[in-house]
């Protein structure tokens, strides 16, 4: 019998640290627009050179070397301009050494994986917690042919992350690659153009509390107008004091706007960037800032009147509501979405079937229990083989997004969010629960048994359910067995207290009022002063 791994405890999910907002610029005119594309291309050739001469630092960076680069930069645009430049430089070069050090683990899971099936003999069957042997003399060579490719591959990474050398294309990699392939990506050679040169523009700035309106490089004031700080070689496009540029269009945000004027009236910080979609042809200013963490509310607090369990899939949000005792409640319901086609159908095929289960959580007034799923190192070809269909599934599952959408959106409605170990939760649900719950009106499904165990878990009970006696021990004369019962319950092993009354349906209104009398039973309409019937005792001897 396999032993299974040890459980981390459920916990609340902090809420999100930040808020983004996005409106549309509207009513640029042919001038505004141009500023915008000569103030972008002119910022973002300083992050390009910026981004290169901190790459080519590695791991010899310091204070002194960033003070160097910001006044470089500064002579070329502001110190403010600057300072978001190596910010944004500084995270950039963050992000690609945890990208570079996610990579090298990928490539250690997989020379490890193909190390121990090469091992193995050809043929042998592997295990729940090792996989076998390769099933043919063809794709045993195949694999070594393989192992050799992602040593060399592990080699370059490590001696990279040692060096401190990253590798990072300003634009995305997809989009540079389009370049070659633009049949297809569907795109011409000027369209390619315009996106990749509107990819990297930069124009983006950090807020500064007690500033005005919480931004000096990039300014917008409570009535919508928006302006910006011209870098010194543009200072000649000004058509305002200070050397800024002051946009016809205004802004105004729909979502979020009074929590964002209440910031701007209070000269809080508030970071801006402005990008073009060049699908659309169509500015868009966004804005973002920090706010204080929220206070978690206590896990027997959340467990008190029960919760929903909700088991994430590739095409469904499976659900069920519980009670305090883990005991599924009602109907399962399934939150559908479909994730064919662009980017921004997929987000908002996520967004509205979000929508749709936190209104049902919120109605019920239950907080929400999830997965705390990563499936990073679950995805290469080496763990699963030739399982293509179990990979393009779980690749498919939109889990970063989704939680990082439910925790924003959970938070807004004031709905708490608790988060468990997956592990087993699909296999025990179905195990222990997909019968029990199946009946002749209701077909449930391992995703609906998922959820169900999701919940138990969350509220702090067992999944797997105890085997059921036989059915002469099920009855009250051996006691009333459930796995419902805590083992604190006082009472849980004993028989079931005496109801009087009939025991039978049938009995008519009025009947049975001497059901709980012996002596009344076997009268048979005879006078009281007659006495009461007594079997008489049974011989001991013949």
């Amino acid at each position: 019998m396999s032993v299974s791994r040890e459980l981390s405890a459920p916990f609340v999910v902090l809420g999100p640290s930040g808020v983004v907002i996005r409106t549309r610029l509207k009513g640029l005119t042919p001038g505004d627009e141009g500023v915008l594309r000569l103030v972008g291309a002119h910022l973002g050739s300083l992050a390009s050179r910026d981004l290169k001469w901190r790459c080519g630092e590695g791991l010899e960076h310091s204070a002194e070397t960033w003070a160097r680069r910001k006044r470089a930069l500064s002579e070329q645009s502001s110190s403010r301009w600057a300072g978001s430049i190596t910010k944004a430089t500084h995270d950039q070069w963050a992000l690609s050494r945890r990208a570079q050090l996610a990579h090298i683990q990928s490539l250690e899971a997989g020379v490890r994986t193909i190390a121990h099936r090469l091992s193995l003999p050809v043929g042998e069957k592997g295990s729940k917690r090792a996989p076998g042997g390769y099933r043919s003399r063809q794709e045993w060579f195949a694999k070594t042919r393989r192992l050799h490719v992602l040593e060399d591959r592990l080699a370059a990474a490590r001696a990279d992350r040692a060096a401190g050398r990253v590798r990072v294309v300003r634009g995305g990699k997809r989009l540079a690659r389009n370049r070659h392939h633009l049949d297809q990506a569907r795109l011409t050679e000027a369209a390619w153009r315009q996106r990749w040169e509107a990819a990297r523009w930069f124009l983006q700035a950090d807020g500064e509390s007690g500033k005005r309106f919480g931004n000096e490089t990039i300014r917008l004031t409570p009535d919508g107008e928006v302006s910006i700080k011209l870098p010194a070689p543009l200072s000649y496009l000004a058509n305002a004091r200070h050397g800024r540029y002051v946009f016809t269009g205004t802004v105004a945000f729909r979502h979020r706007g009074e929590e964002w004027a209440d910031r701007v009236a209070a000269n809080r910080a508030v970071a801006y960037r402005i990008h073009l979609d060049t699908d659309r042809n169509r500015w868009y200013l966004t804005a973002s800032w920090t706010i204080p963490p929220v206070k978690t509310v206590a896990l027997a607090q959340v467990r008190a009147g029960g919760m929903i369990g909700v088991d994430t899939n590739a095409d469904h949000l499976a659900a069920w509501r519980l009670d305090a005792h883990g005991n599924p409640v009602g109907a399962p319901r399934r939150f559908f979405f479909d994730l064919d086609g662009p980017a921004s159908i997929r987000d908002a095929q996520v967004r509205h079937a979000l929508v749709r289960l936190l209104h049902w959580v919120k109605r019920h007034g239950l907080s929400l229990a999830i997965e705390d799923l990563d499936f990073q190192a679950e995805k290469t070809r080496e763990k699963h083989g030739r399982r293509k269909r179990f990979r393009k599934l779980i690749s498919g599952m939109p889990v970063s997004r989704l939680r990082a959408r439910l925790v924003s959106m959970a938070t807004g409605l004031g709905i708490t969010i608790v988060a468990v170990d997956p592990a087993y939760t699909s296999v025990w649900g179905a195990q222990h629960w997909q019968k029990p719950l199946t009946g002749t009106k209701r077909a449930t499904t391992r995703h609906d048994a998922a959820a169900v165990a999701i919940g138990r878990r969350a509220l702090g009970h067992p999944i797997r359910r105890r085997t059921a006696p036989p059915r002469i021990h099920q009855s009250d004369g051996c006691g009333h067995r459930t796995v419902q019962a805590g083992p604190g319950a006082r009472g849980r092993e004993e028989t079931r207290p005496r109801i009087p009354g009939p025991r039978t349906r049938s009995v008519r209104a009025g009947r049975g009022a001497n059901a709980g009398d012996q002596d009344a039973q076997h009268r048979s309409g005879r006078p009281a002063e007659h006495g009461s019937w007594q079997q008489d005792p049974l011989p001991l001897s013949l």
